[in-house]
């Protein structure tokens, strides 16, 4: 009886988070004033290469690349950006190993000045203007900053 209750427990959470992933880039796109996420989740895809996950890094490839694709985002510029934070300087980050909120924290910190100093710098390249930094920005920053510290 309680596997059975287990079972529909993960079947129900699987299926919240898949709705999460695959509708709120939607309500992003109609809504501006919700945050984006890119830093939790790009920490989420650090996580999972770290312990091996393969479910954690699914849920954030498929949150990012559908962010970017429903924000018109130059596709694959978070996961390039999540990767490259992982290779370069996420070693140098594993001495806050002890520190429960120090890692996280400092991860999304750097993770998205990270993709924002890239993606201005895209568009300066280019020429075009996919992100303008106002205070819904700014927002979005400090609420992914939040969410990590409360996870």
């Amino acid at each position: 009886m309680i596997k059975t209750e287990k079972i529909k427990y993960n079947t129900l959470y699987l299926f919240l988070i898949l709705f999460f992933i695959l509708f709120y880039p939607m309500l992003i796109s109609i809504y501006v004033f919700l945050p984006l996420f890119i830093g939790a989740m790009s920490y989420t895809l650090l996580e999972g290469l770290e312990n091996k996950n393969p479910l954690y890094i699914f849920i954030a490839i498929i949150y990012l690349i559908n962010l970017e694709i429903n924000l018109s985002l130059p596709l694959f510029l978070s996961l390039i950006t999540a990767l490259l934070f992982y290779i370069t300087l996420y070693p140098s980050l594993l001495h806050f190993r002890r520190c429960k909120v120090c890692k996280p924290l400092l991860s999304v910190l750097i993770l998205d000045l990270f993709y924002f100093a890239i993606l201005f710098a895209f568009d300066f390249i280019f020429q075009i203007d996919s992100v303008t930094l106002d205070s819904i920005l700014l927002y979005s920053f400090i609420i992914d900053l939040l969410v990590v510290v409360l996870l």
